[in-house]
């Protein structure tokens, strides 16, 4: 009888797709666009390298417990800038060629770049004020 209570009260609750309800749904606002995850060589090229706009680039690795604090943390202050800057993620762990382009010694490694140079760069953790800084260091703010 609990089990069929349950049961029902499951099937009467709004339908959401497995995504969503692992906050993994992709949305069309402006801040879901301002980041995305490098798939290759070339997509760093073209998306981050040859950005008309500067890009945050944020190596990360799944294993890494600070990049689960900041990467967030980050995304969220990108999304908050409505397209100034683009937040390219690169797991070191897939792009490990990049990592060593970029002499990535440790995670996470967060780049400024703009118009193909790095302009700035920190490795660690960072709270959102010393982040907001360097966000608006890159625009220009």
């Amino acid at each position: 009888m609990a089990q069929r209570l349950a049961l029902q009260r499951l099937l009467s609750l709004p339908a959401r797709s497995p995504l969503a309800s692992h906050g993994r749904a992709f949305g069309t606002s402006a801040g879901r666009r301002s980041t995305f995850n490098v798939q290759d060589g070339s997509d760093f090229q073209d998306r981050v390298v040859n950005s008309p706009k500067p890009v945050v680039v944020d190596f990360h690795a799944q294993w890494c417990g600070p990049c689960k604090i900041l990467g967030p943390r980050l995304e969220k202050l990108v999304a908050k800038q409505e397209g100034k800057v683009l937040m390219a993620k690169v797991d070191i762990d897939d792009h490990t060629d990049l990592a060593i382009e970029y002499e990535v010694g440790a995670v996470p490694t967060v780049l400024a770049m703009k118009n193909g140079d790095v302009v700035d760069k920190f490795v660690g953790i960072k709270d959102e004020d010393q982040l907001e800084a360097f966000l608006k260091k890159l625009i220009g703010a």
